[in-house]
């Protein structure tokens, strides 16, 4: 494995789109290609418009990547999963540079951006067991060594973000991500997280498809199929927290900071709207782990702009003090905030209200 990695060439879908390079300063300059700058799209709109030239992160956050590159690496479980193989190797990862770090993604990474020359490994999967699965997790979250089946779990879960342990697989030709229980989980864990989406869904909330995939040991696993992934290409995604190039694990967003966002960059403007669902479900229900990294944008190739994603990430956590983002700057918002909200943004009374009482009518019916 090369520690010194200098360079790389940033590509969406086969597509050429950029160049990463370390600078003498050892920070890190990016710069479209010429072909890109004529035919591509912005990836990160407010930080890196198309124009033609090397641009510098001044972020404290990311290791001298900007947000978007961020965005790319595991968080949480995953980036677990890596630093246990590197441990394997001796290479400690906090040593490594930014560009090091994205050397080591595989292409079933979040979002649609791979990068080259990698440094990867790639192991062929072909019977999942998720029972079994889930047993390595449980070891590799009881034991600080690794296993002999831990290669087959950072095959499949390496990439992943999120603290929740999960795995990256293709189900009846499709992209999906399955979830297992953390240490601190009950083992049901999955059937709620189901039964949250399911809300969200009656709600009239657009929530990506998902599942619950049987186990012969639980009451199953919760499964969701990644909207970054259409048929077998990718799709350009970025976390509002990327975005406004800070990090999701410092509380420092506000709902004001989505719709803003949203005012900003979608072509469709209804997705206020649909913001407002989700921040009215995330108060009412309540989900208080709603970090700027559960929200996100897919850029849309036939619209020509981005949109917001699905709703993601949907649990109720009412043992958490404070909401992560907050409403108007309150942590623990009511449904006076939700509709200050209104006023705020000139939003149609009405129109909220509804969503307010179907949303309340949802949750006390369970």
């Amino acid at each position: 494995m090369n520690n010194q990695v200098k360079r790389l060439t940033v590509k969406y879908n086969g597509r050429i789109v950029g160049y990463l390079q370390e600078l003498m300063n050892k920070q890190i300059g990016f710069q479209y290609d010429k072909d890109w700058l004529d035919l591509g799209f912005s990836l990160s709109p407010f930080s890196l418009p198309l124009h033609d030239k090397v641009f510098i992160s001044k972020s404290e956050y990311f290791n001298g990547l900007f947000g978007v590159f961020n965005d790319s690496l595991p968080d949480g479980w995953g980036e677990l999963l890596v630093r246990r193989m590197l441990m394997k190797k001796g290479i400690s990862y906090d040593k490594l540079s930014g560009l090091t770090r994205l050397s080591l993604i595989r292409d079933n990474g979040l979002g649609a951006l791979t990068y080259e020359p990698t440094q990867a490994s790639y192991i062929d999967v072909f019977k999942i067991d998720l029972d079994a699965l889930a047993e390595e997790v449980k070891y590799i979250l009881d034991n600080n060594n690794i296993h002999e089946d831990f290669d087959i779990v950072f095959a499949l879960g390496g990439a992943s973000g999120g603290a929740r342990p999960k795995v990256h697989i293709k189900h009846n030709h499709e992209y999906w991500i399955v979830k297992f229980p953390s240490s601190f989980d009950p083992k049901n864990i999955g059937e709620l997280e189901y039964k949250a989406n399911e809300l969200a869904k009656l709600s009239h909330i657009n929530v990506n498809e998902f599942k619950l995939f049987p186990s012969k040991k639980t009451t199953g696993y919760f499964g969701a199929k990644r909207f970054d992934r259409l048929q077998n290409h990718g799709r350009h995604m970025i976390s509002l927290s990327s975005l406004l190039e800070t990090t999701h694990k410092i509380p420092n967003l506000d709902y004001v900071h989505l719709f803003q966002v949203i005012q900003k960059i979608c072509v469709d403007q209804n997705d206020i709207y649909e913001a407002y669902k989700r921040m009215c479900f995330n108060v009412l229900y309540p989900n208080r782990d709603d970090h700027g990294k559960n929200f996100a944008f897919i850029y849309d190739e036939e619209k020509k702009g981005y949109k917001l994603s699905p709703f993601y990430d949907i649990t109720q956590t009412k043992d958490k003090l404070d909401h992560e983002m907050t409403v108007l700057g309150e942590g623990r918002p009511n449904k006076e905030d939700l509709l200050s909200i209104v006023k705020e943004y000139n939003l149609s009374k009405k129109k909220c209200n509804v969503i307010i009482d179907r949303i309340c009518n949802v949750i006390s019916s369970v």
